[in-house]
């Protein structure tokens, strides 16, 4: 317990010195909070606290749920509170970030993360994410809330849609990852035996990552959502290793994208401090509720709630 909360103050160090470390993000905390504290007599401290509450709840939605807390930060914060699209996606990016980091290192111990399949994957991803993260700072909030309601309504059906497998048969592994050599053995603890694996289908998984990499940056939303069916579904990855290479993709991803709202001072320590401690104390209460809840019904949730979240950004853009 002792080593779990660790993480988490370890986590929230890091990214509350790097934010420290950014004089222009806290030029920028008074201007983005000055129209909001003129249209409410809220104490200063009051959306913070509001959001620690909402985050922690989303924390314990998102593990329950068996989705990324970025997904649900950017949709539900940016269309029902009072701050700038820009800021809530430099939060999000940062939400989405805290939590790889604090699961990186323990997947990559337990050899469940493979670093041959996530290298490659990560140098498309990031380069694309920071394209991604300069095109959404540049583009007007309106189109950008459009396009993030579009998306995730695609999340949604995604999710709806998508199936997993958790030992993809491949025939024979293609050239390219034949000679990256992406390839390993896990040891499965649930059955007690080495599972060999390899993939297929590389260049068009790394063409894709290309897209994922730039929605990730545009729109803050993180990326497991579409890492875990590519590798698993597309490249034949066994489900576990997908899960946690992706997870580690987002340690490398949302920090190129990160830092491109950081260095455009569109990154609040005002929201990002109480939403990273409120994400990552819910997830450690969703794991505890975890073996007691039912999954599907939890599912079924989630994707209504991005089905509102969505539907309510793409009416936003709209100016509805």
């Amino acid at each position: 317990m002792l080593r779990r909360y660790s993480k988490v103050l370890l986590v929230v160090t890091v990214i509350v010195a790097a934010l420290v470390m950014s004089g222009s993000v806290f030029a920028s905390t008074e201007a983005a909070a000055a129209p909001v504290a003129a249209g409410s007599s809220m104490p200063w401290w009051g959306w913070p606290l509001i959001l620690f509450v909402v985050t922690f709840v989303l924390g314990i939605v998102a593990v329950l749920g068996g989705v990324g807390g970025g997904v649900l930060f950017v949709p539900i914060i940016g269309g029902f509170f009072p701050f700038h699209l820009d800021f809530v996606r430099g939060a999000g990016l940062l939400v989405a970030l805290a939590g790889a980091l604090a699961a990186g290192p323990g997947l990559l111990k337990k050899g469940m993360a493979d670093l041959r399949l996530a290298i490659p994957v990560a140098l498309i991803a990031s380069s694309s994410a920071i394209v991604g993260a300069m095109v959404g700072l540049a583009l007007p909030q309106d189109v950008v809330q459009k396009a993030l309601g579009a998306t995730i309504l695609g999340i949604v059906a995604i999710m709806i849609m998508a199936k997993k497998s958790e030992y993809p048969e491949v025939k024979q592994a293609d050239a390219l990852s034949t000679a990256l050599r992406i390839n390993g053995i896990y040891h499965e603890v649930s059955t007690g035996q080495d599972v060999n694996w390899k993939i297929h289908k590389t260049p068009l998984g790394l063409a894709l990552f290309i897209i994922i990499g730039i929605m990730a940056g545009m729109f803050g939303l993180g990326a497991g959502w579409a890492n875990v069916p590519v590798l698993n579904l597309l490249m034949g990855a066994p489900l576990k290793v997908s899960v946690a290479t992706s997870k580690f993709l987002l340690s490398i991803t949302d920090t190129s994208a990160a830092w491109i709202y950081v260095n455009n001072g569109a990154v609040l320590p005002m929201m990002v401090v109480p939403s990273i401690i409120g994400i990552m104390l819910g997830s450690i209460v969703g794991v505890r509720i975890l073996a007691k809840a039912k999954p599907t019904a939890i599912r079924y949730m989630v994707i209504g709630l991005l089905l509102f979240a969505g539907a309510r950004a793409l009416l936003k853009g709209f100016g509805i």
